[in-house]
Parts: structure tokens; C-alpha cells; sequence
């Protein structure tokens, strides 16, 4: 049951996933650097796991997102670490690491949710903010944002509540 609602926490963690990672490879020139995943950019597993640690522990909270009562119901039913496994695996495969994501696709998971744009923004910045933490690099950054936003369209409902 409790896979089966992974629901818009899974979509905000794959958010928080996207936004992993510090410590990018130690020394490396430009050249090599962008020979590298972006996986191996943010230093593997462990940063990436840290990184969406904090920010489902972010999230969770949140009373702007939870202020939507299918979010904060989901909040409920869904605990946080297992919010976080599958997000830490989402975001491990999205950028081209060793993990296999196995949840549901966004669309699914957050189609009960009404997500409107307001709250996909809070997401995003509360995203920004755990990644600023981390001292994420500006181009990691901004490829972890451009995955994060390949899947608003299946997230955000395209008319406001």
C-alpha cells in the first residue's frame, strides 16, 4: 500500500534528487570534467543521498505545499524514508548513475495531488536552497533543474484551484 502512494512526495523528491550532490570529483580540469556524468559531477551516491536527505526533511514540513490537503495526506501516509530511497535512486539514475528508480511514474504519482504552479515554485525554491547549502556547482545546478523541470508537465494541473 504504501508504495502505491508515492504520490507527489515522489515527484518532489525526484525534485530534491535532481538537486543532489556536492563535492563534485577533486581537481579535475574543465575538459575532464565534462567527460564525467553528472552523477560522477556530484560525487556519487553518498552526496547525492545527503542532498535529498535535507531536502525531503525540508519538504516534509513545508506549510506552503501542505496547505493543498492532498499533499499533506500524503505527507501522512507516506514515510519519509521511504520518500527518500526512492527519491536517492530516482535522482542516482537520472543522472546517469548505477541505481534503478522502480516507483511510479510522475504522472501517476501525482495526478490525485492537484499541484498547482504556486506550489511546484515553493518546490523548486526549496530545491534551490538545499542545493545552495551544498554548495552545488551553478552548471550541476542547472542540469539537476533542467530534470526537474522535464517533469513538471506530469506533476503541475494545468488549471489553478
Amino acid at each position: 500500500m504504501v508504495a502505491r502512494n508515492l504520490n507527489v512526495w515522489a515527484t518532489l523528491c525526484f525534485v530534491a534528487i535532481l538537486l543532489v550532490g556536492s563535492h563534485p570529483a577533486v581537481a579535475q580540469s574543465d575538459a575532464q570534467q565534462k567527460k564525467l556524468s553528472l552523477y560522477d559531477r556530484l560525487g556519487g551516491l553518498a552526496p547525492i543521498s545527503v542532498v535529498v536527505n535535507d531536502f525531503i526533511d525540508v519538504l516534509v514540513p513545508d506549510a506552503v505545499l501542505n496547505a493543498n490537503p492532498a499533499i499533506d495526506a500524503a505527507r501522512k501516509r507516506v514515510p519519509a524514508p521511504y520518500l527518500k530511497y526512492h527519491v536517492t535512486a530516482m535522482v542516482c539514475q537520472a543522472t546517469a548513475g548505477p541505481c534503478q528508480y522502480h516507483g511510479r511514474g510522475m504522472k501517476e504519482s501525482h495526478a490525485h495531488m492537484n499541484i498547482t504552479e504556486r506550489e511546484w515554485d515553493r518546490m523548486v525554491t526549496l530545491f534551490k536552497e538545499v542545493l545552495a547549502k551544498h554548495k552545488v556547482p551553478a552548471q550541476e545546478t542547472k542540469e539537476l533543474l533542467e530534470i526537474v523541470g522535464s517533469t513538471k508537465a506530469d506533476i503541475v494541473v494545468s488549471h489553478q484551484k
